[in-house]
Parts: C-alpha cells; structure tokens; sequence
C-alpha cells in the first residue's frame, strides 16, 4: 500500500482565486478526477488544503498546512507527516489529465529510494513523485531555512528519476504533467480532454499498490 496526497494549498491568483482542484472538468471536478484515478491504486487518501470548504464534500480528510505561507513544499511536508504509509503519492490539484497507470508505475518504481520523480527535458515534476515519510525531517529544515523549492530536497535524498523514455508511452498525446494556473491553460485541458480520453488505458486498474 501507500499514501496519496492531492496538494490543494495554492491561492490560484490568476484564476481570480477559484480552487483549481474545484474547476469543471468534464461531468465531475478535476479534483474528483483525481480522487477516482488515487482510489484505484490505493485506500488510502486525503486532501492537503489551506482552505478545507472547497473540499468539504469529497469524502476525504481534508488536513490544514502544517506550516502556513510555505507554499508547495510545505503542502507536501504535512503530507509526509499525516501520511500512515511509504510511499507518498503527492500530486497537485490541478493536473487534470494524471492517470492510474502511469502514478502505479511511480510508485512501483521507488525502490529504495527516498523520491521518485520523473524528469522530463522540461525538468522535474515535484508535484507529480513519490516520497519517503524519512524526508520530512529534512523538508522541515528547509522551511525553517526558507529554501522552499521542493527539488531543493534532491541533492540531500537517494532519488530515483522517471526520465522521458519512462514517460513516454504513458503519455502519448504530452499532456500529463499539464496544470492549469491560468484562465488559457483551463481552456487549453478542456480542449485536450477528448484526445485525453482516446490515451492509454491503465491495465489492471482495480489492483492496489
């Protein structure tokens, strides 16, 4: 088994500060979405939110930052202190087109490793990885530094990359990392979501991890 955590933290100021993770998406939320996707790879989920009233109808926990003001990496630190079991499946509410097959793939590929981050010639995803309970010690030294970049944690952790060749047949159309923090990137993923509906098909997507 492991953990999964929706990081629901953000202000979503160019949004005019809707709740992202609440925006329409098809007949559900993307937040539902990926709530349906989390629920197939494991029991175990819950939302990491500053405001909980968005969420309040999902019927997860909803956990307040432990830490307020520290941005994503704190999200993902009080995600690691809540958690009941490694890994940690951290993904951010606005990425509307993650899908079981490729976060099983994460996970099952972690290892021994602290993280489990894939890596594309973009960067690193941070809000799409898995992570060990044992980071948080070092994520709190981070926010007590106020170094608050989330792969700032990577040179101090074993890692494990999930690179472009890892990533590729799990996203044929490139839209898997897309998040939507402006009113055009909405657009843009609601025009994306039929071709996202023709993508790859988890297999086994009723197995726990």
């Amino acid at each position: 088994m492991c953990t999964a955590a929706i990081i629901a933290g953000g202000e979503a100021r160019r949004l005019g500060g809707r709740p992202k993770g609440a925006l329409a998406f098809g007949a559900t939320s993307v937040i539902e979405r990926q709530l349906a996707v989390l629920r197939s790879i494991t029991e175990t989920v819950f939302v990491v939110a500053n405001d909980p009233g968005p969420y309040a109808d999902l019927g997860v926990p909803i956990i307040t930052d432990e830490i307020p003001g520290t941005g994503a990496l704190g999200g993902v630190y009080t995600a690691l202190v809540h958690a009941t079991a490694d890994p940690v499946l951290v993904v951010a509410c606005d990425m509307p087109f993650i899908h079981a097959a490729f976060l099983r793939h994460l996970v099952e590929s972690m290892g021994s490793a602290d993280v489990a981050i894939p890596k594309t010639l973009a960067g690193y995803e941070p809000l799409c990885a898995c992570y060990a309970r044992r980071c948080a010690p070092r994520l709190r030294q981070q926010i007590d530094d106020r170094v608050l970049k989330v792969q700032d944690l990577l040179p101090h952790v074993r890692v494990h990359k999930v690179g472009p060749d890892e990533i590729a047949p799990h996203d044929p159309h490139g839209v898997l990392f897309s998040n939507v923090n402006t009113p055009e990137d909405y657009a843009r993923a609601l025009e994306r979501l039929d071709a996202h509906r023709s993508g790859p098909v988890a297999p086994g997507r009723d197995r726990k991890v």
